[in-house]
């Protein structure tokens, strides 16, 4: 198994890695990075939310910024703001020991006026959500002109969130950019159209099959029980992690409002996240969270994407996702950065037969408890 120096990695991000406990590459780092520092070269990975592809594509990419050159060099494009945050965040830590490389996250749902300040100071590589970019270019406040390297992250998300249109106008206001790197969990007609119309025939793909991207830090259990005792096990499975916090997962909003109202009427400490709340109203949920506030969250898979809390120990299925990748997207919630981490499903005795899939499909074992 190679290290990160081996695969070519400046020694002061690797630095930076190291401090976040960040040592053995990924599956997808080590064929990637290797890759990207090597050539200049449009590419396209396949690989769920979980497997490293953020540091995949950032480590290469700081690698190619120029600190000395005050100006955009490096573009990432992001389906939400919590996303781009957390893309945001984790560039800025990787740089900790290296050359100052300033980066900074756009997004909407946040005054405009305040990211125009923002990016009055010397800005290296911008994080963007497509609409606020677009609306950053039109304000010419953002100055595309010398951008060298443009990433699609979540590419399939922004396109069913229906950023078409905004995509395709922004790759086409990058004059001089020379590598475009697309990274998608699925590859459905639209992203083959971006694909098509955006990126090199010639370009490389990177394929990371879904047998390989479950952690095997995280233990996978289950426990057979009738819909109504569901919140009883819940609630006996809590104690056993008092201290620690995690995540519960639903299947409708519904189901995720009307969890939390029980759990809070047996005194959890716990809050809701689902797609209709304010960006105001997720933000406060979030920050009680990492603040510790919060000892649970209650969450369904749409307001799970970009969710990055450090120290989650364990994942709780209520209800089984409606994919397979949601599954894998769920789990990876929690056994980050070496950690391990539980994830327990809540099945009837008819939907065992779901779990025997995820088995054969993502080789992993289930331990039935109780």
């Amino acid at each position: 198994m190679k290290d990160f120096k081996a695969l070519g990695v400046n020694k002061d991000f690797v630095k930076g890695l190291k401090e976040l406990n960040i040592k053995t590459p990924t599956e997808i780092q080590e064929q990637i990075i290797p890759l990207l520092l090597q050539n200049t070269t449009d590419i396209i990975g396949q690989a769920q939310t979980g497997t490293g592809k953020t540091a995949a594509y950032g480590l290469p990419l700081l690698d190619k910024i120029d600190p000395n050159k005050k100006v955009v060099q490096g573009l990432i494009l992001c389906p939400t703001r919590e996303l781009g945050k957390q893309v945001a965040k984790q560039l800025f830590k990787f740089t900790k020991y290296s050359a100052k490389i300033f980066t900074e996250a756009v997004y909407g749902g946040e005054h405009i006026d305040r990211q125009i300040k923002a990016l009055e100071r010397p800005t290296h590589i911008i994080v963007a959500t497509p609409g606020r970019l677009i609306d950053l270019v039109s304000r010419k406040a953002v100055d595309l002109y010398n951008v060298k390297t443009v990433v699609l992250d979540e590419a399939d998300e922004m396109l069913s969130m229906g950023f078409k249109k905004e995509l395709d106008q922004i790759m086409n206001k990058l004059p001089n950019v020379n590598s475009k790197w697309l990274f998608s969990a699925t590859m459905p007609q639209s992203v083959q159209d971006i694909i098509r119309t955006h990126i090199a025939n010639d370009a490389p793909r990177i394929v990371i099959n879904a047998k390989n991207i479950v952690n095997t830090n995280i233990s996978h259990q289950y426990v057979i029980s009738d819909e109504t005792e569901k919140l009883y096990v819940l609630q006996q499975f809590l104690k056993t992690q008092k201290g620690n916090q995690g995540i519960v997962f639903c299947k409708t909003k519904a189901a995720a409002k009307l969890l939390v109202k029980q759990m809070q009427a047996k005194n959890i400490e716990t809050d809701v996240l689902h797609g209709d709340l304010t960006q105001k109203e997720r933000d406060k949920v979030m920050r009680a969270f990492k603040n510790k506030k919060l000892s649970v969250l209650v969450s369904t898979d749409v307001a799970a994407r970009g969710i990055d809390v450090e120290g989650l120990t364990y994942v709780v299925h209520y209800q089984l996702p409606e994919n397979q990748e949601y599954f894998t997207h769920r789990s990876g919630r929690t056994a980050r950065a070496g950690k391990n981490g539980i994830s327990l499903c809540l099945v009837t005795s008819q939907e065992v037969k779901h779990l025997h899939r995820y088995e054969n499909d993502l080789k992993i074992r289930f331990t039935r408890i109780k």
